[in-house]
């Protein structure tokens, strides 16, 4: 018998945390809630979960704080019902392991939230391909291209949501390699979004 995957949930309506309870199942034991960004981040410190369910929009912060502060604990992934392109994209550049939905379908769900616990980048189908859409604007702009061909081809298959297993038989390389290379790509995004936020603001008429 596998052992369950700790896990804090937050978000600030009792509603959502409760049915998340239910329909997590036995794989998933719930060490501890909140309703706002900083009783997230006490708990998450305190607990040391395995993972993280955190709405996007709360009081006192929001779920990019918890991200941003608690991201280095456990993965941490974002369950909203915002799919604006700027969430998503500033979700990952602090450093999310994941953005789902709150429509996603519960066996859907329960596999994502599987996936993440054990290292992989999960995102609702609809939506991945907005990572790779925004890294391909951010290359175009700086007129270079920061990704090997291999991470190019890796990033391609995260944007279809494919696990690194399945990454890993596409490519014909390990799925610990595929790993590698997925961490690697994070990275290389996050620096070119950070360093882009002026730039992505003036393009987007959001300055």
């Amino acid at each position: 018998m596998t052992t369950p995957i700790r896990t804090v949930i937050a978000d600030d309506h009792e509603l959502v945390r409760s049915g998340l309870r239910i329909e997590l199942g036995a794989d998933f034991d719930v060490v501890g809630e909140a309703d706002d960004a900083e009783g997230a981040i006490d708990v998450i410190t305190a607990r040391e979960p395995d993972l993280v369910i955190c709405d996007l929009h709360m009081p006192r912060g929001g779920g990019l704080a918890v991200v941003e502060r608690c991201a280095t604990v456990c993965p941490i992934v974002i369950l909203t019902a915002s799919e604006a392109e700027r969430d998503l994209l500033d979700a990952v550049a602090a450093g999310a392991a994941g953005y789902l939905v709150k429509t996603t379908p519960v066996d859907e769900l329960r596999a994502a939230l599987h996936a993440a616990a054990a290292g992989e980048p999960v995102f609702s189908p609809s939506l991945a391909a907005l990572v790779l859409g925004e890294f391909r604007r951010l290359a175009k702009a700086a007129d270079t291209n920061p990704l090997t061909d291999r991470e190019r081809e890796v990033l391609q298959y995260v944007a279809r949501g494919k696990t690194y297993k399945e990454i890993g038989v596409a490519l014909e390389i390990s799925p610990k390699t595929a790993e590698n290379h997925v961490r690697n790509i994070l990275g290389k995004l996050h620096l070119s979004r950070r360093s882009d936020l002026v730039r992505y603001a003036v393009e987007h008429g959001l300055d």
